[in-house]
């Protein structure tokens, strides 16, 4: 009898798409419950092709602190923000990369939080900012280099390994995501609309160096140097958040770092007065974060010190403005929505 040589591969295709299923399957898809930052990641390339003057990249300061509607509806800047929880600077870095195979922005905004992080923090953070990253050679990078201690990188190209047990607890909400991520985002702000009052903050730790450790500075370097080959603007920010504490000394070294090195620094907290950004209406948890309110404020303070750099006024381009159109539209309606009913 002749051998079907092909039989085996085949079989082995059919494992693999198996698994590939299942792995999408069982991934939680993050869109009902109080954590939807794990989906933002994936949906940035349905939106790749837009080419946004702007692009801001790190974590939560800038995913729920800065919004692209208020700076297209202000400023007629259009702009994305890739951001994930916790997003340490080496996986804005690649994250950077990746993107400049895609767009190439006229200036990048870099949350400058994860500064303070010298090592993988996190499993679950991780998991946020790199399943949803498609697979490339700067995925690899990012996963290699944020491995936790008894981590291993192969449950990240094949999510099965991982989430198998989620088999047993699959909602209608998994088999609605199969194929698509949900897009919880406008152009990757988060909107929270919650109004909880800052009342008090824990007491910030003893710093106990007051530099940076040598790892974060390496891949701050990484990202000016790609930004300076691509001819692309570079401005560090450290968004109006009371906590965790943003020390002096530190603040000190990175107005150093911006003058040596031609970039702009931003620290928005000794502003905050001058947005009229009040902790008792313009935070979602007491003052760690803004809400949407706080986020317009500070979006129309950070606009106004972009306006120096060359944008174009894209409100005047009918197509563009037509999509943004539509997307303040549903902005609008959330806010309305979920406002009322926190108040």
């Amino acid at each position: 009898m002749k051998r079907r040589w092909y039989i085996p591969l085949v079989a082995l295709l059919l494992a693999g798409g198996m698994m590939w299923l299942l792995g999408r399957l069982t991934r939680p898809k993050y869109a009902s419950g109080p954590v939807k930052e794990g989906s933002m990641m994936a949906n940035y390339y349905a939106h790749a092709q837009e080419g946004h003057e702007l692009l801001l990249i790190g974590d939560c300061e800038v995913y729920e602190s800065v919004s692209p509607v208020v700076l297209f509806s202000d400023f007629g800047i259009t702009s994305y923000i890739r951001g994930s929880a916790q997003q340490l600077m080496w996986q804005s870095y690649y994250l950077l990369k990746e993107t400049l195979r895609y767009e190439t922005p006229k200036a990048v905004v870099l949350s400058v939080c994860s500064l303070r992080y010298d090592a993988p923090q996190n499993e679950a953070y991780n998991r946020m900012t790199l399943d949803g990253m498609r697979l490339g050679p700067e995925k690899v990078q990012s996963i290699a280099a944020s491995l936790t201690e008894g981590e291993g990188a192969l449950s990240y190209y094949v999510p099965l390994l991982r989430y198998h047990s989620r088999v047993f607890e699959l909602t209608a909400e998994d088999v609605r995501y199969l194929f698509r991520d949900p897009e919880l985002t406008y152009n990757g702000y988060l909107m929270r609309c919650e109004q909880v009052p800052y009342t008090w903050l824990p007491q910030a730790p003893v710093l106990l160096s007051p530099n940076f450790g040598e790892r974060p500075l390496l891949y701050l370097n990484k990202i000016r140097d790609l930004c300076q080959q691509k001819g692309i603007a570079l401005i560090l920010v450290k968004s109006p958040c009371l906590y965790p504490a943003w020390y002096p000394q530190w603040d000190a070294f990175l107005e150093d770092y911006a003058q040596k090195n031609g970039l702009s620094y931003l620290n928005a907290i000794p502003y905050m007065d001058e947005m009229s950004i009040d902790l008792s209406t313009d935070t979602y948890d007491g003052g760690l974060h803004l809400n949407v309110y706080g986020a317009e404020k500070y979006t129309r303070w950070l606009g106004e010190k972009l306006m120096d750099l060359p944008f174009t006024d894209n409100r005047l381009d009918p197509e563009t403005a037509a999509a943004y159109a539509a997307m303040t539209a549903a902005y609008e309606q959330q806010k309305q929505q979920e406002g009322s009913s926190h108040e």
